[in-house]
């Protein structure tokens, strides 16, 4: 047949995953890249609303508008959306703790857009989808807030409520991204997910809320946010497994016979761990090749991606820099030939090999998460997070040792200078400073304006059903409407579920399994300096802000303890304030902070003041994350003894640096 004839597949969904500053701002960007050929909405929030805080809030501090668009009331939400029909859009909203929430505020929003409809007609016509999978968000993410139970109770209330009430919703999309983020292998990858849809799908069963025939429809609207790195042979093998274990799942423990509710529907935001600092041109090539292991499968193909861009690595990306990664997909979608086949991998041997193998380990791990209680037994219990961190650890051993090969950072590190990053103050995109402020004025003037009587009455209607056991998504509706704020819907629930702290994973986690060369020369270094200082050295590793990316810190925690340093690590989510009363508790000869937020120039001088205040000026600090060069020099003019980016890939390396920080420090040499 010629190409000619032959019939195109519809393409996937084109996504940018996008966000910043105000919603003013964020609403001009999602109508630049809607003309721009994009054809579904990615809403990145920032991490006051994603874990549940106003941007007046003391937590607040430092984050507002900073890794997405803060949303803290109805009236923000109206703003985000204006002028963008949301009856007419396909919109993906990255929230977990809070998907309730903003979903109860965009149904509002899409209620008032559309005056001439009911409101049923209305939420009949939205299509798009809330991620609300909180299980990884204990192992990874770390924008949890309720502990796990009730977190399952929120989201089986979504779910009972959209399947009734708004059925082209995905009401959760379950990550197997970020379990890769957090160094998952394919195998892990695969296991942990499905075991996180099985617990969902247990709980809404138990919840009694959909009738049995009703079921196969909450199977078929669950969809999943999956990884793809640079291997794109094992990652299309993977995706075909995740087909193939879905399809049994589906079919053997909840009995659903329609194969359209058994699909494994599933979008994709390709690797951004592996995307490197040094010649970040090179990432250009990977998305490309992530890409293709999402897409080549036409049995398996993504229906939504998005793809990172060149420079997230650097920091935030400018429009130029996400329009290029849309032309990445438009150019495969369009110019290519790859949507006129059948699948081109069908009766590969190699292929069906690998898959026969990542589906025996994935049935493997299964088995063993569910002897154990399932999923949400072996995130209290610390299993999957030791599992990871552990994995993570010998991912970056591999890459340090050079068995596992990135180009530019540990072979073929000479380079020509690069034109992008030539200014790399202009290579990216800078949060708008005044954002914070912005947003304040806006929870202040919003609360002006509103009925308290109406607000204090919503609320007590949520706390009263939160109590009750009722489906939490009319309460929360009524919320919306009545002009409450993302703190105070969050700030009510905290007070009848409580909070969560999930395990780190770390105390338990396999290090570096042979100590070469280099390893055993920090050993040393580190014993004989503690020595010289009357004892063990003593590390404090602190995570302040709402950043909860822990993948860095947990790996520079234990190889730090590998080295022969006493570790503190207290976990995600902590104030300044904590910081400074561990690191007096604790006498520590040095602090670490890792913040991966774009909030390092906030709080990490809050950190430097609290610890002069405490007497413990003469305590070095150092500074880990996503930070610009600019920002990394005035931290060391403000007194930060050290700045490490993901350019800094040997941590056997920083162990040595942080040893000659703190004899610095101290006067040994």
């Amino acid at each position: 047949m010629s190409s000619e004839k032959r019939e195109k597949d519809r393409p996937w969904v084109m996504r940018t995953y996008a966000g910043h500053s105000t919603a003013k701002a964020s609403n001009a960007l999602y109508r630049g890249n809607l003309a721009k050929g994009q054809t579904g909405l990615s809403v990145a929030f920032d991490l006051p609303t994603q874990t549940g805080y106003d941007p007046d809030d003391a937590l607040a501090r430092g984050e507002v508008g900073k890794v997405g668009v803060p949303v803290p009331h109805l009236g923000e939400m109206r703003a985000l959306f204006d002028d963008i029909p949301l009856t007419g859009m396909n919109t993906s909203m990255t929230i977990n703790a809070t998907a309730m929430w903003l979903l109860a505020m965009y149904q509002v929003v899409a209620e008032e857009q559309n005056p001439d409809l009911s409101p049923e007609e209305v939420a009949a016509q939205l299509a798009g989808t809330t991620q609300n999978d909180i299980i990884k968000e204990y192992l990874s993410r770390g924008t949890y807030v309720f502990p796990p139970e009730h977190s399952l109770r929120l989201i089986s209330d979504m779910i009972a409520y959209t399947v009734h009430q708004i059925p082209k919703w995905n009401p959760i999309n379950i990550c197997s991204y970020h379990l890769q983020e957090a160094g998952a292998t394919p195998t892990q990858e695969l296991a942990y997910a499905l075991c996180t849809a099985i617990a969902v799908l247990d709980q809404v069963k138990a919840a009694g809320q959909v009738s049995d025939e009703d079921f196969p429809r909450v199977v078929g609207r669950i969809s999943f946010f999956v990884n793809a790195g640079v291997r794109f042979v094992e990652e299309t093998c993977k995706m075909r497994a995740f087909t193939q274990l879905w399809d049994e799942i589906t079919r053997e423990r909840y009995g659903v016979e329609d194969p359209k509710m058994r699909r494994f529907r599933y979008g994709v935001q390709v690797n951004s761990l592996g995307l490197t600092e040094a010649q970040p041109e090179n990432n250009v090539q990977r998305i490309v090749l992530e890409m293709l292991g999402v897409t080549l499968s036409k049995d398996a193909r993504a229906r939504a991606v998005q793809l990172p861009a060149w420079n997230e690595a650097l920091g935030l990306p400018r429009p130029w820099d996400q329009q290029w990664s849309l032309r990445l997909q438009q150019v495969l979608a369009y110019e290519s030939d790859l949507l006129e086949y059948d699948d081109i991998f069908a009766g590969s041997h190699v292929v069906e090999a690998k898959v026969a193998e990542l589906v025996a380990g994935a049935r493997e791990e299964i088995d063993r998460v569910q002897a154990m209680g399932g999923a949400i037994a072996a995130v209290e219990s610390g299993y999957m997070k030791q599992a990871l961190v552990s994995a993570h650890a010998a991912r970056r051993a591999r890459i340090e040792s050079g068995e596992e090969k990135i180009v530019g950072v540990n072979c073929f590190e000479t380079t020509e200078p690069s034109p992008l990053t030539a200014d790399l103050d202009t290579a990216i995109q800078v949060a708008d400073p005044e954002a914070e402020r912005a947003a304040r004025r806006s929870v202040e003037e919003w609360k002006a304006q509103r009925d308290e009587t109406e607000v204090t009455a919503a609320l007590e209607r949520l706390a009263a059903d939160a109590k009750s056991g009722v489906n939490l998504m009319e309460a929360t509706l009524a919320a919306a409407r009545a002009g409450a704020t993302t703190g105070e819907w969050a700030g009510t629930l905290r007070e009848v579920f409580g909070e969560f702290r999930a395990p780190t994973g770390v105390s338990g986690a396999v290090g570096v399994a042979e100590a070469g060369a280099d390893l055993t020369t920090v050993r040393e270094r580190v014993r004989a300096t503690g020595e010289e200082l009357g004892g063990r050295l003593r590390l404090l590793v602190g995570k302040p802000g709402l950043d909860g990316h822990s993948n860095g810190a947990e790996q520079v925690a234990v190889r730090a303890r590998d080295a022969g340093f006493e570790v503190v690590y207290q976990g995600i989510r902590l104030t300044p304030e904590q910081i400074v009363a561990a690191a007096v508790a604790e006498d520590v000869h040095c602090v670490g902070l890792s913040i991966l937020s774009g909030s390092h120039m906030e709080l990490v001088p809050t950190v430097l003041e609290g610890l002069r205040d405490a007497g413990l000026g003469d305590v070095p600090v150092i500074v880990g994350g996503i930070i610009p060069t600019s920002d990394a020099r005035r931290l060391e003019e403000q007194g930060v003894a050290a700045v490490y980016t993901p350019k800094d890939f040997g941590l056997t390396e920083i162990m040595g640096g942080i040893v000659e920080v703190i004899r610095r420090a101290h006067g040994l040499d």
